[in-house]
């Protein structure tokens, strides 16, 4: 019986190691990001890693359809990728629900979609007034994009014809009193330099809980604080 239980954890530590390095192969995405191929092919591995922990007497031939359904879904990733065709059939394509102010009733029939959650949509990526949208796109994915009438999209530096600089970029070079060695080399500076930088400031490198250097050399720290506030400012 105890042997059994030994089994048991050892072929769950396998298969969490095995599903980990499927995953790899097949591509790190997010949940929402998945499109309906990639989707229940994640859910058929997943189900097949939990099949094998508890499979004591023949363990390889749950590892053997994972790896099965991986390497599958790793040639398809290859072949869409070459192929608009294929990759329209297997993984769908956007389709167009509003334009110039029309609602394409057929597309909406063609997605399953009713107005009511178009509407929630329009409302959750900030457009209560569908006056203001001037194209409304279902994505393959089912997210949904709105692109805004030229009216009514923010006004950028160029309308407003403001002369701009480019934006810098940040490396975080002490993390919870840590130094990050690797960006600060990629910053173009060294220790040296940073705790010079730190001490003319008046902080200990161990009392300081995030320091962020830009690309013109500026250093920001953010110190620690053991204080806790309770009242909550959004309340």
């Amino acid at each position: 019986m105890l042997m059994d239980y030994v089994a048991v954890i050892i072929t769950s530590l396998v298969s969490l190691f095995v599903l980990f390095l499927l995953t790899k192969l097949v591509g790190n995405r997010q949940l929402s990001e998945l499109n309906m191929f990639d989707y229940i092919v994640s859910i058929t591995i997943g189900s097949i890693a939990a099949e094998m922990a508890t499979e004591l007497e023949h363990p390889e031939k749950p590892l053997l359809a994972m790896a099965v359904y991986a390497l599958i879904s790793f040639v398809i990733s290859v072949i869409t990728a070459k192929s608009i065709k294929l990759r329209r059939i297997l993984f769908g394509h956007s389709v167009v629900l509003m334009k110039s102010g029309q609602l394409y009733k057929k597309n909406f029939k063609k997605t399953r979609l009713d107005l009511n959650e178009f509407l929630m949509q329009a409302r959750l990526n900030g457009y209560f007034d569908l006056s203001q949208v001037d194209t409304a796109v279902m994505e393959a994915s089912g997210k949904f994009s709105f692109m805004p009438k030229a009216s009514s999209r923010p006004a950028t530096p160029e309308d407003l014809k403001i002369a701009t600089q480019a934006d810098k970029v940040f490396y975080n070079v002490i993390m919870d009193g840590n130094i990050l060695e690797r960006n600060l080399k990629t910053a173009g500076r060294d220790i040296r330099w940073l705790e010079s930088s730190v001490k003319s400031k008046g902080d200990k490198i161990s009392d300081i809980f995030l320091a962020t250097l830009d690309s013109s050399g500026t250093l920001n720290i953010f110190r620690k604080s053991d204080r806790e506030i309770k009242n909550d400012f959004f309340e």
